[in-house]
């Protein structure tokens, strides 16, 4: 795309250039023969300057259009929300009235008494659900009490941690002494 884009736009400059040779230096030919026909450079200057403007004129109503698709895109929330708010009006002042509903383009619902077997139909899948996501009534819920049976609490003790006192080395057997008994350690 950007290809064709960049060729355009160098025909443009190209036919700008050859319409400048033309005006320069065939002026004075009486005729130029192209294509199988004769064209005077008046014919000529025409024909390029017929590109010229053609390429000008799209790339002004692309620019236009851009301009356009911007101010849409920008009013465009605004506006529906507008109409949204107009149509509940019109539902809310005319409701019972659907002539005039229809003169707003609004038809009524037509609300459709549900037949036995749909609401038979319903309600069962209405237990299904329940019943697959577990989900309960007020009155249900009351009902459900924990299944606890005995407790067992062990009590805890705030008591200081006793340490143990360091042990004194063990005499060796060819001292033939008695051992000592360890000191008793204070805090």
């Amino acid at each position: 795309m950007a290809t064709t884009l960049q060729f355009k736009g160098k025909a443009v400059v190209f036919a700008k250039q050859l319409i400048a040779g033309t005006e320069k230096h065939l002026t004075g030919a009486t005729q130029v023969a192209l294509l199988g026909s004769s064209f005077t450079s008046a014919e000529i200057t025409t024909k390029l300057q017929s590109l010229v403007t053609l390429r000008t004129e799209v790339d002004a109503a692309k620019a236009s259009t851009k301009a356009k698709i911007a101010a849409e895109s920008a009013d465009m929330p605004s506006l529906l929300t507008f109409m949204s708010a107009l149509r509940m009006y019109v539902k809310a002042a005319y409701g019972k009235s659907p002539d005039v509903l229809a003169d707003f383009g609004i038809t009524p619902k037509a609300r459709v008494p549900l037949t036995v077997e749909a609401k038979a139909a319903a309600t069962a899948k209405r237990a299904a659900t329940r019943a697959a996501r577990h989900t309960m009534g007020q009155q249900q819920k009351k009902e459900v009490m924990g299944d606890v049976t005995g407790v067992i609490v062990t009590p805890i003790t705030a008591a200081m941690p006793t340490v143990a006192a360091p042990v004194s080395p063990t005499p060796s057997a060819t001292s033939g002494g008695t051992p000592a008994a360890p000191a008793p350690h204070t805090a």
